[in-house]
């Protein structure tokens, strides 16, 4: 009796050990140690891009690594992405770090979760973009991108808004105000917090291919000032006037005659977009959740003078006479524009990285060119991983099978011997 008790019990701890053994070899790295590093330097002449790559062992001397060239070519083809490129690659960029198009399993190979993919909106400085999926029909074919990633293919709206980056919408804005007050030495500014001025060369305003076509005949030397009144409304009122909301020759229309279907689903919106909506809720201490509290927001930093604005945020002293602007046009751009109301807006996800990551295009352009990259066989390596699961597996479940059986007739006997 003794001796089959000592034999269950050394089933049951050699089916612990293996349990263990499994819990490991999962959370541990299974890749060995990577041999060399590798840099990548870009030389961008003027005539010429050329590309260097260099190595170093992974162990380097006293923290400094041991560099070698190891391959180098002149770049041919220095290509430009178009904004709707641009809109669409950061697109691809966020929905891969959120693991929306392919993850690890927990035997370690790749799966596709079936999630649904997120619209992504960026706001930099010269433009923004707005990409999203879509199972409507996309009436303009020059907002349509069909992507196949992972076997998986996905019909894509996007479109680049040129001039309505953060920058440009300010330069833009100045000029209409100047046009406004025929170029006077004084403007008053209703986005400019009341208490704040500023001396401006026209050259500062029209050196831009957003206000070109508004240069005034004046010598762009000509200096004028620039004083703040805080008018919330009247500042809605201009910035109103940087988009066309009449003209459209679709079915439906964002804004300057440009097709959009409706948004659907939830949205990730990034770079000017976080940095706005951050600022509200931790400098003004404002929530953001539906368009009535963007609003509001942008009506109370308009309204807040500017020695108030310095003493809450000192450190954004260089851009803080520019968010009562630059609140109320994310207001008007993501309601009237592209169209989000009570239902949708709550969807939207204000951040600046998508997990760890910082979103940008990079990433995406990247995942899309590795389509036209032969794929190579699997390493034995990852075969044999995941064969060495498999066993470990069947070992675990037979031997805690067996245990368990064991045990039950040890049981039965010993209350048959009893009686």
């Amino acid at each position: 009796m003794a001796r089959r008790v000592a034999a269950v019990l050394l089933l049951l701890a050699l089916g612990c050990l293996l349990g263990i053994l499994l819990l490991c070899l999962g959370s541990g790295d299974t890749r060995g140690p990577p041999g060399f590093k590798y840099g990548i330097v870009l030389d961008a002449g003027s005539s010429h891009t050329a590309m260097f790559v260099y190595k170093w062992p992974a162990d380097k001397e006293n923290d400094t690594g041991v560099v070698s060239e190891h391959s180098m070519c002149d770049v041919e083809g220095s290509k430009i992405l178009s904004g709707e490129e641009e809109g669409v690659f950061g697109w691809v960029t966020a929905n891969y770090l959120l693991e929306n198009f392919i993850k690890r399993g927990w035997l370690g190979e790749w799966i596709q979760p079936q999630k649904k993919t997120l619209g992504a909106m960026d706001f930099g400085g010269a433009s923004t973009q707005i990409t999203f999926e879509t199972r409507d029909t996309i009436e303009d074919p020059r907002n349509e991108v069909m992507l196949k990633l992972y076997g998986q293919v996905y019909k894509v709206y996007t479109h680049s808004f040129l001039c309505y980056g953060r920058d440009q919408v300010l330069k833009r804005l100045l000029s209409k105000l100047l046009q406004a007050e025929r170029y006077q030495a004084t403007v008053s500014h209703p986005c400019w917090p009341t208490g704040y001025h500023k001396s401006l060369s026209l050259s500062s305003v029209y050196d831009s291919p957003c206000t070109e076509k508004e240069r005034p005949s004046l010598a762009l030397d000509t200096t004028i000032t620039v004083v703040g009144t805080g008018n919330g409304s009247l500042c809605a009122l201009h910035v109103n006037k940087l988009f066309d909301f009449t003209s459209c020759s679709f079915s439906r229309c964002s804004f300057d005659g440009i097709f959009q279907p409706e948004v659907s689903g939830n949205f990730i919106a990034f770079s000017a977009f976080f940095y706005t909506v951050d600022f509200i809720q931790t400098v003004m201490g404002r929530p953001v959740h539906l368009p009535s509290d963007l609003k509001d927001a942008a009506e109370m930093i308009c309204a807040t003078n500017w020695s108030e604005l310095l003493q809450k945020a000192p450190k954004l002293e260089k851009r803080l006479p520019d968010y009562c602007a630059v609140t109320m046009f994310v207001y008007l751009l993501t309601t009237k524009g592209y169209n989000f109301n009570n239902h949708s807006f709550p969807n939207i996800a204000f951040q600046k990285k998508a997990g760890d990551t910082s979103i940008g295009w990079a990433l995406g352009y990247m995942l899309n060119l590795t389509n036209m990259i032969p794929a190579e066989k699997p390493s034995s390596h990852k075969s044999m991983l995941y064969n060495y699961w498999v066993i470990l597996i069947l070992l675990f479940v037979v031997t805690t099978l067996t245990s368990l059986v064991t045990a039950v007739c040890l049981l039965r006997r010993s209350k048959s011997g009893t009686i």
